[in-house]
């Protein structure tokens, strides 16, 4: 199975670096592709909101949103891997996921399978609310099968993610992916 990750995190050497790494590990070990996109070294412009692609053709936007579309439409899944910043994905994930704009129909007959890995410093239980239902929403908007979750609280250092459960919950999510493929093509 290909799987693209979305690394929202200008962080390389972060928390959410650390879990994407992880998950990586655990998928590569059971025989699957991952490409991992960093989003933040990449070229993303914003969304303008000019409707030139019809929501199903080309950005206007000539920029690294080309690629991310192109293993996106490449791939059995797409992994959401972004740092909590004021309880919402990063603002380099935002970027990358409002250029969908232009291929919401093309995501949505794929079938891909998902799933969102993040981390916070805080602990509150009410910590992922934010992120956890623009996840879901994109996994409904978008016909997304959901795999899995990673929730990394209290995770506000590398050092404190290290120490953390987290990371093996997000190497178990990358080996516990079947092989068979999902999309609808």
């Amino acid at each position: 199975m290909r799987i693209a990750v979305l690394m929202g995190s200008p962080n390389a050497d972060g928390s959410t670096a650390l879990l994407a790494r992880s998950f990586v590990k655990g998928a590569e070990e059971k025989g699957h592709e991952c490409e991992v996109l960093n989003v933040c070294e990449m070229d993303v412009r914003p969304c303008k909101g000019c409707l030139r692609c019809g929501y199903e053709g080309p950005c206007s936007i000539h920029d690294d949103g080309d690629r991310i579309r192109s293993a996106i439409l490449s791939s059995d899944m797409l992994v959401f891997a972004s740092p909590l910043y004021y309880f919402g994905f990063s603002a380099q994930m935002k970027a990358a996921i409002d250029r969908f704009c232009s291929y919401n129909s093309s995501i949505h007959q794929k079938g891909l399978r998902s799933c969102l890995l993040t981390v916070a410093w805080n602990s509150d239980d009410w910590t992922f609310d934010s992120i956890v239902s623009h996840y879901r929403t994109l996994v409904r908007y978008l016909g997304l099968r959901d795999e899995g979750m990673v929730l990394g609280a209290g995770c506000g250092t590398p050092d404190m993610t290290r120490g953390s459960r987290y990371p093996r919950e997000a190497y178990e999510l990358g080996r516990s992916l079947r092989s068979e493929t999902t999309c609808r093509q």
